[in-house]
C-alpha cells in the first residue's frame, strides 16, 4: 500500500450528501477482484451519457458535460470533496480501489458511511471528517477559485488552504500509523514473518504426521 504521508492537490466538488457506494462503482463491474481497472468507471451512471459495461472502452464513450469530474476546471484532481454520509449502502471494498485508482488521495465530508471509512484506510485513502461549516466554508472557496488545491499533512493532522488558514482533523492513531507507513491488514502481518515461520516449524516438528503425504 502506497505511504500517505502529506499531499498537496487540485479540489474537486461533489456536491451531493448521501453518496452511496453504487454510486461510487456501479454494482455491474463488481465481477473483478483484482483492485485494478475500475477508475474509468468511478461514478459511472454520472460521468457518462450511456450504460457502461464492464469491458467496455471508457474513452469511446460520451461524457455528461454537467458532471463535476468532467470539467476541465476540475481535470487531475487528487482531493475530493464531499457531503455528508458519503460511502453509504453496500460494504463492496471496490469502491475506495476506484477512488484511488481514479487518482483521489484524500476525501473530506462532514460523515462517512463506517464501513467505506474503515475500506478507505486499508486502500491508502485517507476520508477526513470535518464540521459542516468548514466544509461548507470550502465548498465556496473551491467553486470561486480555479485550480483551487489543499495542502494535507497527516503526522500534523492539518488541512491548510490556499489562503493559509489550518484546520485540524482528528484521526485514530493506528490507523494514522498504518497510512504514514503504507501497512494494510497484509503489510501489517507480515511485520510478523519471523515469529510466523518460527512456529511454523516448531509446529512441524513437533507434530510432523500432519505434514506427511
Amino acid at each position: 500500500m502506497t505511504p500517505f504521508t502529506t499531499h498537496a492537490g487540485r479540489v474537486a466538488p461533489l456536491d451531493r450528501a448521501n453518496v452511496d457506494t453504487d454510486q461510487i462503482i456501479p454494482k455491474q463491474f463488481l465481477k473483478s477482484i483484482k483492485r485494478t481497472g475500475f477508475g474509468p468507471n468511478l461514478f459511472d451512471e454520472w460521468r457518462y451519457l450511456d450504460v457502461g459495461q464492464p469491458g467496455q472502452d471508457c474513452a469511446a464513450r460520451p461524457l455528461n458535460p454537467d458532471f463535476v469530474l468532467n470539467q476541465p476546471r476540475y481535470a487531475g484532481a487528487s482531493v475530493l470533496l464531499a457531503r455528508a454520509n458519503f460511502g453509504c449502502g453496500s460494504s463492496r471494498e471496490h469502491a475506495p480501489w476506484a477512488l484511488a485508482e481514479y487518482g483521489f488521495r484524500a476525501i473530506i465530508a462532514p460523515s462517512f458511511a463506517d464501513i467505506f471509512f474503515n475500506n478507505s484506510f486499508k486502500n491508502g485513502l485517507l476520508p477526513i471528517v470535518m464540521e459542516a461549516e468548514t466544509v461548507d466554508a470550502l465548498f465556496a472557496q473551491c467553486e470561486a477559485s480555479e485550480g483551487y488545491a489543499l495542502a494535507i499533512d497527516l503526522a500534523a493532522q492539518t488541512v491548510t488552504r490556499p489562503d493559509g488558514e489550518v484546520h485540524r482533523f482528528e484521526v485514530d492513531a493506528f490507523r494514522k500509523h498504518c497510512l504514514l507507513h503504507g501497512l494494510d491488514d497484509i503489510g501489517l502481518t507480515l511485520q510478523h514473518v519471523d515469529a510466523i515461520r518460527a512456529f511454523e516449524a516448531r509446529h512441524r516438528a513437533a507434530r510432523p504426521w500432519v505434514f506427511a503425504g
